[in-house]
């Protein structure tokens, strides 16, 4: 498998309509979006950067329409950003031409789409190895190499199946095998899972999750669904009439919301799944760690493992680093107070850095 590799947007904007460059220039003017759109031009994506690290998952969450499809599209350059670039593996990807855009496709970047997008005339081990024949790889090897991607989706023994014979998830994994095939080091998911019923989703997001720990792909991966993100984000971009309104973990999102906008979406958030004891923690503590007999948690503890951890102590529970230095503790009170108000869940500011952006926080977040 090939190294993963850096993927970075720079201020991209995608401009639909008449005089895009003008309309670019105006918005870096200030100009409202509404405003060109009644003039006939349509802004769908507005300076956009970031960078997704190596081995990374990177979701982009929106409403229909917020511009997450239109800025997926142009990190692969299926369109061309009206302005910005996109670099990955240190490639600039807006200067290629298409042939060379063509080849990066086929062989660094892979894309798997929310409705299978499968040839119903070719075996399942076909379609796995589609991208391989594009690439021109030899017959045999292209098998080799479909059936091991199969084997890591869990469709081991279907690879002489025609696609009408397998269930809505079992396609979605044949799509997945075909982007993994090629052994590409980004890959771009588009609601690859929206069109999946709610079970069968999560059996995919789990899937997904266990390829990534072997695999360790960097992938951009666009949801509307904010469980979704948080499941699977390692860090969530969450954009708003075209723009990215925030940037951040999934903590990040659900404690420290920039905007009212962001704070609507998690209002409704089991914030349980995603708290630890990182941020639960009171950090305005001394003294040493415990002794090796007292049971500890750490920043990553799960809220559930932390309450588990709490019960069968009568003292607060002690966080340490991977150093075994006390870093902070959590109180009972602080857990069964989450626990019996949801609206006052949310971790008050302690002394430490961290925890500074915490006052902004209000209780609908």
């Amino acid at each position: 498998m090939h190294v993963s590799a850096t993927l970075e947007a720079t201020s991209l904007y995608k401009v639909f309509g008449r005089r895009p460059n003008r309309a670019v220039e105006r918005l870096r003017g200030g100009a409202d979006r509404e405003e060109l759109r009644a003039e006939g031009t349509t802004a769908a994506v507005i300076d956009a950067s970031f960078t997704v690290e190596p081995g990374q998952i990177f979701v982009v969450m929106g409403l229909s329409g917020s511009g997450k499809s239109t800025l997926l599209r142009m990190l692969n350059g299926l369109l061309e950003p009206t302005a910005g670039q996109v670099r990955f593996d240190g490639q600039d990807l807006t200067a290629l031409s298409d042939r060379e855009l063509r080849q990066v496709r086929s062989r660094k970047i892979s894309m798997v789409f929310q409705h299978f997008a499968l040839f119903p005339h070719r075996s399942v081990r076909e379609n796995a190895a589609y991208g391989l024949e594009v690439q021109g790889v030899p017959r045999a090897e292209r098998a080799r190499r479909a059936d091991e991607a199969l084997a890591l989706c869990g469709l081991a023994g279907w690879e002489k199946s025609w696609p009408d014979e397998l269930s809505g998830g079992m396609q979605q994994r044949v799509g997945l095998a075909r982007a993994l095939a090629t052994d590409a080091d980004l890959l771009l998911m588009d609601e690859s899972f929206s069109a999946l019923d709610p079970l069968i989703r999560r059996d995919m997001q789990d899937q997904l999750l266990e390829l990534q720990q072997k695999l360790k792909k960097t992938i951009v991966f666009i949801t509307h669904d904010l469980n979704e993100a948080m499941r699977l984000g390692d860090r969530i971009a969450v954009m708003r009439d075209g723009r990215i309104v925030q940037n951040g973990t999934a903590q990040d999102i659900l404690l420290r919301p920039e905007n009212d906008y962001v704070a609507s979406f998690t209002q409704d958030v089991d914030r349980s799944r995603v708290l630890t004891a990182g941020e639960l923690m009171e950090t305005s503590v001394t003294g040493d760690a415990p002794g090796c007999h007292c049971e500890t948690a750490t920043p990553d503890t799960p809220f559930t493992e932390l309450c588990a951890i709490s019960a069968r102590l009568s003292h607060p529970v002690s966080v340490v680093d991977k150093e075994g230095k006390l870093v902070g503790i959590v109180p009972r009170q602080r857990l069964v107070g989450f626990l019996g108000d949801e609206q006052d869940a949310t971790p008050q500011p302690c002394d430490s850095p961290r925890d500074k952006g915490a006052e902004k926080v209000t209780a609908r977040a």
